[in-house]
């Protein structure tokens, strides 16, 4: 005679339903290791934006700048415009209509981690002057240097000046004669290169710089 066979008791439905949800558990966390392995996870990554952005140069590159403020053989020299486009696609251009301060930025660069934080205080204290165009070029970029990527570091420090993403030649810096960083342009609204400065600023030298050129201007 046979005989029906009995009900799973209450502990062994619970117990199904425990390994129902360790198996989901762990799919999740498996899943969400891969993505990080691929992605490098949200320090190393910004999906919103592109770190690297087509450049284009009007006009002769500058002489690569040789450390000398004040005996810079590029000195009156008309730069060439830069066009480009930010980090999220926006279009940036380098070029003449008024007087423009270039800050030439690498992510890996304490120099340039140094600088970034003087340059907002300026920002934020209200003392750049009206009238004068700040443009950043997030260049030399790499994702195997420490501090990438350069969009996320800057919208860290609250970066207010617009920002070029040069592409993966450097081809912005190369035409203004980058030879360090940060690397400092500063133009006149004709174009012409005003001065030109490697390495971090010593405290006090960017507004007096930039305040002499503008009272050039006058």
């Amino acid at each position: 005679m046979s005989t029906a066979h009995e009900a799973p008791s209450g502990d062994q439905g619970r117990r199904s339903q425990l390994l129902v949800v360790l198996a989901t558990v762990i799919l999740v966390l498996v899943v969400t290791l891969v993505i990080v392995a691929v992605t490098g996870g949200s320090d190393t990554a910004d999906p919103a934006s592109e770190q690297f952005r087509a450049v284009q140069v009007d006009g002769a590159s500058l002489i690569p700048f040789g450390g000398d403020t004040l005996g810079d053989p590029a000195l009156g020299a008309i730069a060439p415009v830069i066009t480009g486009a930010s980090f999220d696609g926006s279009p940036i251009a380098i070029g003449p209509g008024s007087p423009t301060l270039v800050v030439f930025l690498a992510h890996w660069c304490p120099h340039c981690q140094a600088e970034v934080p003087t340059l907002v205080e300026w920002a934020e204290s209200l003392r750049v002057p009206f009238g004068l165009d700040v443009i950043a070029v997030a260049t030399a970029t790499s994702p195997d240097r420490p501090n990438y990527p350069p969009s996320l570091w800057l919208e860290r420090e609250r970066f207010p000046f617009p920002v070029l993403a040069d592409d993966a030649s450097s081809t912005a810096a190369a035409a203004l004669g980058t030879t360090g960083f940060p690397h400092l342009v500063m133009l006149s609204p004709a174009g012409e290169v005003m001065w030109r400065f490697s390495g971090q600023t010593p405290e006090g030298l960017l507004e007096t710089l930039v305040a002499e050129s503008l009272a050039a201007l006058s």
